[in-house]
This record gives structure tokens, C-alpha cells and sequence, in this order.
């Protein structure tokens, strides 16, 4: 799939690093050619918590049957 900056995507992994689980949803913000992304992850407030760089394959496109839920967010939790 082609993504585009702004595009919503849901990680398919974990990044405990980060403090990311699979099934959460960041934005595209940069795309590295031919296969990287820039995907940056924020709080239901609006804070930025991670900006991490990825391959496309870590991610996929949001999808009709998806469910959005909320989590506490804690680097040291995931």
C-alpha cells in the first residue's frame, strides 16, 4: 500500500522502546522513499509521545472494521 503524509495508520507490533503497542494508531508525517515512514503517535489530548521512523510493512491502513479504544500511556508499560 502507498501511504500519504497525514494518512492515519495502526502499528502492527510492538515498540515497547517507545511505549507503543500493536493496534495503535499515529499519522504519517514524512515519507521515506522507497519504503520508510515517519509516523508520529499522540495522546487523546494531542501531545506527541512518539515520532518514530518505520518501515511500511510495521504499519497498515486504518479500516472500516476497526475499533478505536483508549490505553494509559506509559513508556515503561507497553
Amino acid at each position: 500500500m502507498k501511504f500519504k503524509n497525514l494518512d492515519t495508520v495502526v502499528l502492527n507490533k510492538d515498540l515497547s522502546e517507545a511505549g507503543l503497542r500493536r493496534g495503535d494508531l499515529g499519522a504519517v508525517v514524512q515519507i521515506h522513499e522507497p519504503d520508510g515512514l515517519e509516523v508520529e503517535f499522540v495522546t487523546a489530548s494531542g501531545r506527541t509521545e512518539a515520532l518514530v521512523t518505520l518501515n511500511v510493512d510495521e504499519v497498515r491502513a486504518v479500516e472500516d472494521s476497526d475499533l478505536i479504544a483508549v490505553r494509559p500511556f506509559s513508556k515503561r508499560s507497553a
